[in-house]
């Protein structure tokens, strides 16, 4: 199994958000979810419109830990969510297939995977790789592996930096600047 990785560069997000807004409203808000929640693909294809509808917090129990977890849905986030489910039922999922049915991870992929490629990224991308960028980014910013730990349900913050690719950029950073 290849592993993926993150997108690294915020400048390419955008990018690849600009692709997606010209797809559909689906297409970006699944994009979005996954890069500002630092959900597992499983997660944020399981919500329905209720779980988001008149709500300053998404609650979920992670389908595969089984553990609670609840985050703000925040500024970005908000309004997107709002115009995408006007008129929609509370019960019905969130993300819909093209022929009505909850949208699966095979074509979420796909999405992802052809944005990317239009986006011209290098990086080896799945939907995984929207919840390593969540990661990465967060880390960037507020420079807390402990807290990004506990937000991925992670048992070591060794385990948090690698999995961000932080441990990776610290390698390639020492290589490219140790010259004998």
């Amino acid at each position: 199994m290849t592993t993926v990785e993150p997108i690294r560069n915020k400048k390419d997000i955008q990018k690849v958000e600009k692709i997606l807004a010209k797809q559909g409203q689906r297409e970006l808000l699944l994009f979005v979810i996954g890069t500002n929640c630092g959900l597992r693909i499983s997660d944020i294809l399981n919500l329905n419109v209720g779980d988001v509808r008149n709500k300053t917090h998404i609650q979920i129990t992670e389908k595969k830990t089984g553990k609670f977890k609840k985050f703000p849905i925040n500024s970005k986030l908000k309004p997107l969510l709002e115009e995408f489910i006007k008129g929609r039922k509370n019960d019905e999922p969130l993300f819909l297939s093209r022929w009505g049915h909850r949208l699966d991870r095979v074509t979420a992929y796909f999405i992802i995977k052809n944005a990317c490629e239009q986006a011209k990224l290098q990086e080896k991308i799945g939907t995984h790789s929207m919840r390593k960028s969540f990661g990465y980014h967060h880390y960037q910013q507020f420079k807390d592996v402990v807290l990004l730990q506990k937000i991925f349900n992670h048992s070591s913050p060794q385990i948090t930096l690698r999995y961000i690719g932080i441990e990776q950029d610290e390698i390639d950073y020492s290589y490219n600047n140790f010259i004998l």
